[in-house]
């Protein structure tokens, strides 16, 4: 598992030479956008997940997975100012991370890095960059409807903004598996192939993806006449990012390496020889005070 793990995330680091447009999967602010997609968007973002999808019939599959891919490929055309700024920084971060190589400092160091280490290091150097950065870790209960869990992503409050209040701009690393389904039909693996593999955008934003692509899931498990997983469902993916979550700052790999590597410190004996000795010293006397031994 963690040799599988350390293989990801050497494949993820390489893939950043030459495909930061593939990875990130958006479009600057400015840049064009199909013109049949911002009609379709506002009509996804209303619809509900939950929601009967259409039959199995070939013509109205067609057409549902048509529009699914028009309204995933609006809302990643969508771009804010700030969501473009933050996502160069997350860019320039990882190609750091890349070039100096990702050194695990778990208590069971993984060959070639873990996730958590990444997402440690990417949080950092963006706080370097001047953005408030915090690792977020989401826990919620199980229910009748879905199981107990927990999830880590990265997130950088913009207060910039005193108008629209705090933005919340969620960074996920890892954003295009965790959609990925093994048993996913055609259709549903040639939409999850659209998503970037690092998500940079707004609260808002993801709420709209993940709403698009529950849906998607619930049709393709319906038309394979399958039993859809709990932590398939809307309400389970919607937790990971918007559930009751602690928010930490991260200590530096180099500051955490110093720490480890650094001997103890010898602890100074006291005997009723030298005692006058330590005493006088810390009171910034120069000359020891005597003691007589009995």
């Amino acid at each position: 598992m963690d040799r599988q793990n350390s293989d990801d995330i050497m494949k993820f680091l390489d893939g950043m030479a030459s495909s930061d447009d593939v990875l990130f999967g958006f479009l600057d602010e400015g840049n064009k956008s199909p013109e049949d997609y911002s009609g379709n968007l506002a009509a996804g973002e209303e619809s509900d997940a939950d929601n009967d999808t259409p039959g199995c019939n070939s013509e109205e599959n067609r057409t549902f997975w048509h529009e699914q891919e028009q309204l995933l490929q609006a809302t990643l055309y969508r771009t804010s100012s700030i969501e473009t700024k933050i996502r160069q920084a997350t860019k320039e971060a990882l190609k750091e991370v890349r070039s100096k190589g990702l050194q695990c400092v778990c208590r069971t160091p993984v060959t070639g890095g873990c996730r958590s280490c990444l997402r440690s290091e990417v949080c950092h150097r963006l706080r370097d960059a001047g953005y408030d950065c915090v690792i977020s870790k989401s826990k919620w209960r199980s229910s009748h409807e879905i199981p107990a869990g927990e999830h880590e992503y990265l997130e950088i409050v913009d207060k910039s903004g005193s108008k629209k209040g705090e933005i919340r701009v969620v960074i996920e690393l890892s954003f295009r598996a965790e959609f990925e389904m093994a048993r996913g039909s055609e259709e549903y693996k040639r939409l999850v192939g659209i998503l970037p593999e690092v998500y940079v955008g707004k609260t808002e934003r993801l709420k709209s993806l993940i709403k698009m692509l529950c849906a998607a899931a619930k049709k393709c498990m319906k038309d394979k006449k399958m039993h859809m997983g709990p932590w398939r469902k809307h309400k389970y993916m919607q937790a990971k990012w918007f559930g009751t979550c602690e928010r930490k700052s991260v200590t530096p790999v180099s500051e955490t390496e110093m720490e480890t590597d650094m001997p103890p410190k010898a602890k100074q004996r006291v005997s009723m020889l030298n005692y006058g000795l330590f005493g006088s010293l810390s009171a910034g006397i120069g000359r020891p005070a005597a003691v007589a031994v009995v």
